[in-house]
């Protein structure tokens, strides 16, 4: 077999290893690949690693000798499945490895948004707490989660985590979700969507992105929301309209916005989320744990060897 990582880095960037792998035949590791290479270096793989390089039709097309693609990552639109199940190549993912390290980073920033810890730990820092004339002192909101309501779109792994942490917080969860009330836990109240948005004081987003999830929060939505709400979303990029967010944001009708996630990834210097008040950004790091990381080469090193051994698992492409 001959095994090609085409963008190892960002999973293993040299404090996890390749080397088993290796059992199962010739392994060769790239820590990146530009759009152009893909071809040229994947021709004679048997199977790929991958996580963001690009598998159209006419790439899938000109890689006669490829039987899997195993992504690095539980999201696969990266891959034409369809492609790849019509052209006999199947198509394997890593679901649930991220599920407590994307639940830990959803209240790391509804909690920065709460209470500003890394704000006033550097002011303290900086003198400010040493020259000031009282016991203490806060120049933000400082708000208390408890009693306080958290809506959730979309009840998978992730989302019912997410519940059971809000929870325990005091926070009363509401959710909008396909489950029927009767098979979720007594903490949770299924809601439409437009009582999801017109009840919560956090919204947090957890569902996949399909056309009908695009762009789900977005001028129109944003009206429904209380402008005194924190929206949440570490699903992905475009389940928001940025630009719609940003004005929000700048108007006063949404306190804060928290993601890991962009439309593009990297994002343009100029997109409006980078500047404006309350948007808190960061770089798609909650699946990147080492912890997690650790699960997802650990799954991936299993999905690779079950189909070598004619038991495919993971598989979404119905190979």
């Amino acid at each position: 077999m001959n095994i090609v990582v085409l963008d190892g880095y960002a999973a293993n960037p040299g404090d996890l290893s390749w080397e088993p792998f290796r059992q199962f035949g010739e392994l060769t590791v790239f820590p990146r690949t530009a759009a152009e290479d893909v071809i040229a270096r994947a021709s004679k793989a048997d199977i790929i690693l991958t996580n963001k390089v690009q598998f159209p039709r006419e790439v899938l097309q000109q890689l006669p000798q490829l039987k899997l693609i195993a992504i690095l990552a539980t999201g696969y639109n990266t891959v034409d499945c369809e492609a790849a199940h019509q052209l006999g190549i199947a198509v394997a993912n890593i679901p649930a490895y991220s599920t407590e390290s994307v639940v830990q980073m959803v209240f790391a920033h509804l909690l920065n948004v709460c209470l500003r810890v890394e704000h006033y730990a550097n002011d303290v820092r900086k003198g400010r707490w040493s020259n000031n004339s009282d016991f203490c002192y806060w120049d933000t909101p400082l708000l208390e989660l408890a009693g306080k309501t958290l809506g959730i779109y979309g009840l998978g792994n992730i989302g019912r985590r997410v519940a059971e942490v809000a929870n325990a917080f005091g926070l009363r969860v509401i959710a909008h979700t396909s489950k029927a009330q009767e098979d979720l836990p007594a903490y949770i109240t299924k809601v439409d969507f437009k009582e999801l948005l017109q009840q919560s004081d956090v919204l947090t987003l957890h569902c996949p992105l399909t056309k009908d999830t695009h762009h789900l929060i977005n001028g129109e939505t944003l009206q429904l929301m209380q402008p005194t709400a924190i929206l949440i979303n570490t699903g992905r990029g475009p389940l928001v309209d940025e630009f719609e967010v940003a004005e929000a944001l700048e108007t006063g009708c949404l306190k804060a916005y928290c993601a890991d996630v962009m439309g593009n990834e990297p994002p343009a210097a100029d997109n409006p989320l980078l500047q404006v008040p309350n948007a808190f950004i960061t770089p798609h790091i909650a699946w990147a744990t080492f912890e997690a990381r650790q699960r997802l080469m650990q799954i991936a090193l299993e999905n690779v060897k079950a189909f070598i051994n004619g038991t495919p698992q993971n598989v979404v492409n119905s190979f």
